[in-house]
């Protein structure tokens, strides 16, 4: 059965699929849940994930700029790329407690990127979250 890690998980392939330039991506997306049988409010609230982010994506995209030290965006693996935008989405723009965006993130980050990449994830998720929560 589909969980909301799951529907997450979409979301991240979905936007790693259209940062290699698969721009048919995104149109392709509700086979992708259709396939991973994502259905319901999981199904729903991965849509909305993926708008969100691709809405915001600019906004996303500096947020995470300001929070990179001596390292460019560019040069970011693509993988963290988007767990970042999804995680920043979830923690700026919706009611999700950003301790679960930030262990989701984290257990996805373990499952398919680098080892390594984990503590960066979580460190960046945990600056942005104490930042949204000052300006609330």
């Amino acid at each position: 059965m589909a969980t909301i890690t799951h529907a997450r998980e979409a979301v991240i392939q979905t936007l790693y699929a259209k940062e290699l330039g698969n721009d048919d991506a995104i149109n392709q997306f509700d086979e992708l849940l259709k396939e991973r049988k994502i259905k319901g409010q999981k199904a729903e609230f991965a849509k909305k994930l993926l708008n969100g982010v691709l809405e915001h994506i600019n906004e996303i995209d500096e947020i995470i700029k300001n929070h990179l030290i001596d390292w460019s965006f560019d040069r970011l693996d693509k993988v963290d790329k988007q767990i970042l935008r999804t995680g920043i989405y979830e923690i700026k723009y919706t009611d999700t407690p950003y301790q679960i965006v930030i262990d989701e993130a984290v257990k996805i980050a373990k499952n398919f990127s680098e080892d390594k990449s984990k503590n960066f994830i979580n460190g960046i998720l945990d600056k942005v979250a104490k930042e949204v929560r000052e300006n609330k």
